[in-house]
């Protein structure tokens, strides 16, 4: 194929695949920051192509538990609100409303308004007569409470689209239907062109906003995407007498009635019917046919699949029960519409490093869509969204969970949990165990009580330490809430951790091999600590981008001039390091070939060194150090590292040792009175500690200054990623702030909003009850200068806790019990 060069002026050629709300969306926001080469192609017939977007019932509750959906939302809002098409707005502001018929969903959508008062959402939970007099229709009798938000509504996403179309071909965008894609051309590892039936388009980007296609669009470039399409059922009733008359296409509240995982809204006399509540009905993206032959087959539009009336009939009665209007009518048309889901529920966004300029922005609702595509665009154009999208990273998904399987089966869980109340700890049953330890039969020996993340079977405590319970005195009672997932086992692991030892299992943790004569330049400058240190150092340190935003942290050992373990967190650190390393440069993920032990607490050192003739003293191993030896028979890589605030060591070595490993301490530690502990008493005891976790208390949103790592940057050093930013950064507006709950019993669990002289200020990140100091630690993103022993209050289903800017570290901050 011939391929013509870009114009500087008007940008890189840019073609985007698919023009639903998606599509049109990336296209207005790429063309208004200049880039205007932009052609968008669409298989079926425009403006209305037969995909999502085309049968979207277009409700947008901005209330969610992820910061960043609801920033997408509140966009999405925001410019639908200024956007017009035949003189009609593209979003009817007509509230939201959220009823609760059973005591649960009441403290829940008490939950929810806190969520909404700390992403900056108009929101309140209503009485029964305030639902009543906002949606008229219902039953009162059934109905406990609501949350209302007045400022969500109702998206035309058709007109949206159109909206959008128009702005952005004004701007030079071009928009071709009936272009079905059949191939993605790449050379030397970049994408060059997208063939279609009717010819191809030479491109330096590429985006697959293809919807539930996706995956079909994946395959041509070799990319997987990890997306489950799924129907969902979709009802109108015929003509309402309640609703006769009526001239506006909605006046009343969407309501949703999440007991019964059904929504509702207004078509002008009929009410349309969502319903969640049907078993899974999966599509096969690569069987879903063509516009034509959808039609040929008399469906309106490829993602309407037909109605399934046995799924129905359950909601139908529920819909009844709550509005009794409904009982004398029918449903007039239903349909099951195809949309997306992926094993965690979030977008799928972000360039393919294996194919650079190819880039996802798939399974996005309409609901998310133009605050996605002002994400990806600003990526894109400036090299980084303006917030943090971490959750929606392409890379986040562990290799065993891209698995068509795996993907099939979380994504069908995530729809049958859409509407359910969901503890924040809450994993999903299958398919489980996925990634164990070599340490999991041990633990199930020992009662553990297993969680799970990013697939690993993670040990939160161990029944076999419940003994141990007895020796603590009378614990604070826990509320329901706080007391699922949660044992007073934690407890007590905690309290042995500080007064003898504990093992724990930290293989979950990412570990990466970087090698070659260019590794110690390359992790220096990628990096924000000093580490041109001799072999043996460990340093703790920062991955920045160019904004001087935190990617992640990092814990670096040099173990040799040119080998260094790289301690990360996610996939997303590997994907990040291998697209900017040199040739001379070697990465490599060792995580699944490898294990660790964390050995921490006072006996620590009485555990370890008679299993080996290194010398493990203080003054021969001294803190952040690494050592290449052997406990018993057993080679280990020991990092004199503590997440916990105690002594120890993390203990490395191979996968097929790892079970020998445990054994060896395990054995030797019986007379010293060593447990295994779980992860409840590791958060507990780095809270206390204020050692901060990538993700839940910063991400690239902030600087390492207001996060409170300063420490790790090396502004002496030599350039890094990151530098500039950092030197021209003003002072912090806002700080990561420890608090501590006044009511020993009192406990939060993180996202809450915290008040400050009566208003919102700012959130909880990270919470745990701190046992050693007998209060539950909150750490919070707050206005800066807030001086210690300032009081605040938290909001917790509601009710105002009381708490207290604390000064940190909260504990031992002279670090004397780890540097003993």
């Amino acid at each position: 194929m011939t391929s013509t060069p870009a114009s500087p002026a008007r940008g890189p050629r840019v073609v985007v695949i698919g023009a639903g709300i998606v599509g049109c969306s990336l296209a207005d926001e790429l063309t208004a920051r200049g880039w205007t080469d932009v052609t968008v192609l669409e298989q079926g017939p425009l403006p209305a192509p037969g995909g999502s977007t085309s049968h979207a019932p277009g409700l947008v509750f901005r209330t969610s538990p992820s910061k960043t959906l609801a920033e997408f939302a509140m966009y999405t809002v925001e410019k639908f609100r200024s956007l017009e098409a035949d003189g009609v707005s593209c979003f009817d502001q007509v509230g939201g409303l959220e009823v609760a018929t059973t005591p649960e969903r009441l403290a829940d959508l008490h939950r929810r308004a806190g969520y909404a008062a700390s992403w900056g959402i108009r929101g309140e939970v209503v009485s029964t007569a305030r639902c009543k007099e906002l949606w008229p229709l219902l039953d009162e009798s059934i109905v406990l409470g609501g949350l209302h938000t007045p400022d969500d509504g109702l998206a035309r996403a058709l007109l949206a689209a159109r909206a959008q179309m128009e702005r952005a071909t004004a701007r030079g965008a071009r928009f071709l239907d009936r272009h079905t894609v059949t191939g993605i051309e790449q050379e030397d590892g970049r994408v060059t062109a997208v063939v279609t039936d009717r010819g191809g388009f030479p491109a330096d980007r590429v985006v697959s906003a293809a919807g539930f296609w996706g995956p079909v669009i994946g395959r041509m470039a070799g990319i997987d995407v990890p997306l489950q399409p799924l129907a969902h059922q979709y009802a109108k009733t015929r003509p309402l007498p309640e609703l006769s008359g009526a001239t506006a296409e909605a006046s009343r509240p969407i309501l949703r009635f999440q007991d019964r995982d059904l929504y509702f809204r207004e078509h002008t006399d009929r009410i349309g019917i969502g319903s969640y509540a049907h078993r899974p009905l999966p599509v096969d993206p690569f069987a879903v046919p063509a516009y034509d032959e959808a039609r040929a087959q008399e469906r309106e539009m490829p993602s309407s699949y037909p109605f399934t009336v046995e799924d129905w009939e359950p909601s139908w009665e529920d819909c009844r029960r709550l509005l009794p209007a409904l009982r004398e009518t029918e449903i007039e048309t239903g349909f099951n519409g195809v949309f997306s889901f992926t094993p965690d529920g979030m977008p799928v966004l972000g360039e393919a490093r294996r194919l650079r300029g190819f880039w996802l922005a798939e399974a996005v609702w309409v609901t998310h869509s133009a605050g996605v595509a002002k994400a990806v665009a600003e990526w894109m154009v400036d090299g980084r969204p303006s917030n943090d999208v971490h959750e929606c990273d392409l890379t986040r998904f562990e290799e065993a969970q891209r698995s068509p399987a795996y993907v099939r089966e979380r994504g069908s869980q995530q729809f049958a949990e859409v509407y359910d109340v969901l503890h924040p700890l809450q994993p999903m049953q299958q398919p489980r165990p996925l990634r164990v330890s070599p340490f999991h039969a041990r633990q199930q020996q020992l009662g553990a009580f297993f969680l799970e993340g990013t697939g690993w079977e993670r040990p939160h405590w161990y029944e076999a330490n419940a003994p141990l319970v007895d020796a603590l005195g009378d614990l604070p009672e826990r509320d329901a809430w706080s007391a699922r997932y949660w044992s007073p086992i934690a407890a007590a692991e905690a309290r042995a951790t500080r007064e003898k030892a504990a093992l724990y299992d930290m293989t979950p943790l990412r570990r990466l091999e970087v090698t070659g004569p260019g590794a110690l330049a390359f992790l220096d400058r990628m990096t924000s600590n000093h580490l041109r240190k001799k072999p043996g150092a460990v340093t703790y340190t920062l991955l920045l981008d160019e904004s001087g935003g935190i990617r992640s942290d990092l814990t670096v050992a040099r173990l040799a001039p040119d080998r260094f373990q790289v301690g990360a967190n996610s996939p997303a650190d590997l994907d990040w390091l291998l697209r900017h390393a040199p040739a001379d440069v070697q990465i490599r993920d060792i995580t699944s070939g490898t294990c660790c032990i964390g050995v921490w607490g006072p006996l620590a050192r009485d555990l370890v060194q008679p299993l080996t003739h290194d010398d493990f003293s203080h003054e021969g191993f001294g803190y952040f150090r690494a050592k290449e030896t052997y406990l018993g028979h057993v080679p280990v890589t020991a990092m004199r590292l503590s997440y916990v605030g105690e002594l120890g060591w993390e203990l490395y070595t191979t996968a097929d040792l790892g079970l020998r490993l445990w054994d060896t301490l395990w054995e030797a530690g019986q007379h010293l009175g060593v447990i295994a502990a779980g992860r409840s008493a590791f958060n507990s005891l780095r809270l206390e500690k204020g050692y901060r976790a990538w993700g839940t208390d910063m991400t690239d949103e902030h600087d390492p200054f207001e996060a409170g790592l300063g420490f790790a940057v090396r502004m002496d050093k030599a350039d890094f990623v990151g530098r500039a930013a950092l030197e021209r950064a003003p002072e912090p507006a806002r700080r990561l702030t420890p608090l501590l709950l006044d009511d020993p019993a009192a406990v939060v669990l993180g996202k809450e909003p915290v008040h400050v002289d009566s208003a919102p200020a700012g959130y909880v990140t990270s919470a745990s009850y701190g046992y050693t100091l007998g209060r539950c630690i909150a750490y919070a993103w707050l206005p800066a200068g807030l001086a210690s022993g300032t009081r605040v209050q938290i909001e917790y289903f509601g009710e105002k806790v009381p708490a207290t800017v604390a000064e940190e570290p909260l504990f031992d901050p002279k670090m004397s019990r780890i540097r003993r």
